[in-house]
C-alpha cells in the first residue's frame, strides 16, 4: 500500500504546476527606496546633531527671554560655558517657538545646598510655556539623598507622573534629559483632540515612557488643558541657583 501511495503522490504532483513554495517572492516587491531619510550628522557628548537648533552655545543667552517680559533679555548669570538661575530675577524662555520635538538639556544643582524636600535646587524644564508661569513641567529638583513627595521629584512630571526610577546623580554633577515632546492638538472651538505625550530619560535612563498629560502643571487642584499653539520652552526661577548648559532641540 505504501509503494501504491508514493506512485499517486508523486504522479499528481506531475500534473500540477509549481507549488507556492517552489514559487519564490521577489524580495523587491517589499523595498522601499524613496523618499530617503535625510543625513543627519550625529553630535558629541558637547555638541549638537547637524540638523539641532542650539539654544546655548555656551557663550551667550540670544537664544533666551524674559517670561514675563519677551521683550525684555533673559536675566540669568553666564559664565564659565554655562548659565545659573538668578534668583528673583524670573523665568526665562526660548524666544522661537515650537510645536514637537526633542530637547537635550544638562542641569547642575550646587554643592551649597542647605534645604530639604522641595527647597533643594529646585527648578524645571516646561516643555510649552502657555504663559504666566503655566505650561507642562518636568521637575529638576536634587533627589540623590533628598526625600520629596513621589510625583514632584526630579524626572516627574510634576504632580502627573512618577519617574521610573530615581537616576539622579549628585550635586555638583551635571545630570542630563533627553525629552521627546508631542504637543496637544485643538480643534478651533477649543476642544482637545488629542492630548499631550512625553518619553524622557534622564542621564541616559528611561524615566517616562510615552505617559499621557493630563493638562498644563498645577501645583493645586487637577491639571486641564486651555487650547494654545506652537509655545516657547521656558526654565523656572524657583530661587535656587541651578546651572544649565548644552542645550539643544530638534523640531519634530
Amino acid at each position: 500500500m505504501i509503494a501504491k501511495f508514493s506512485v499517486a503522490v508523486t504522479g499528481l504532483a506531475m500534473l500540477l504546476p509549481a507549488s507556492a513554495a517552489q514559487q519564490q517572492p521577489d524580495p523587491k516587491a517589499t523595498e522601499v527606496w524613496a523618499p530617503e531619510p535625510a543625513r543627519v550628522i550625529p553630535g558629541s557628548p558637547a555638541s549638537a546633531p547637524s540638523d539641532a537648533i542650539v539654544l546655548f552655545d555656551g557663550k551667550d543667552l540670544r537664544e533666551w527671554v524674559s517670561a514675563a517680559a519677551p521683550d525684555q533679555p533673559a536675566g540669568w548669570t553666564v559664565a564659565g560655558g554655562s548659565f545659573t538661575v538668578r534668583g528673583g530675577s524670573g523665568d526665562i524662555q526660548t524666544r522661537r517657538l515650537f510645536t514637537d520635538y526633542q530637547i537635550h538639556l544638562e542641569w547642575r544643582v550646587p554643592t551649597t545646598l542647605v534645604g530639604a524636600g522641595q527647597a533643594r535646587g529646585n527648578s524645571g524644564l516646561f516643555l510649552a510655556s502657555t504663559g504666566k508661569g503655566s505650561g507642562y513641567e518636568i521637575q529638576i529638583l536634587d533627589c540623590a539623598d533628598n526625600k520629596t513627595y513621589a510625583n514632584g521629584q526630579a524626572a516627574s512630571m510634576y504632580k502627573q507622573h512618577i519617574p521610573l526610577v530615581n537616576a539622579c546623580a549628585a550635586p555638583g554633577e551635571w545630570q542630563r534629559y533627553d525629552v521627546i515632546w508631542t504637543a496637544p492638538r485643538f480643534a478651533a472651538d477649543g476642544t482637545m483632540i488629542s492630548p499631550a505625550y512625553v518619553t524622557a530619560l534622564h542621564n541616559g535612563v528611561l524615566v517616562q515612557n510615552h505617559v499621557t498629560l493630563q493638562g498644563e502643571t498645577v501645583y493645586v487642584g487637577k491639571p486641564a488643558y486651555r487650547k494654545h499653539g506652537p509655545a516657547p520652552i521656558m526654565l523656572q526661577d524657583h530661587g535656587d541657583a541651578v546651572s544649565f548648559r548644552n542645550i539643544w532641540v530638534r523640531p519634530l
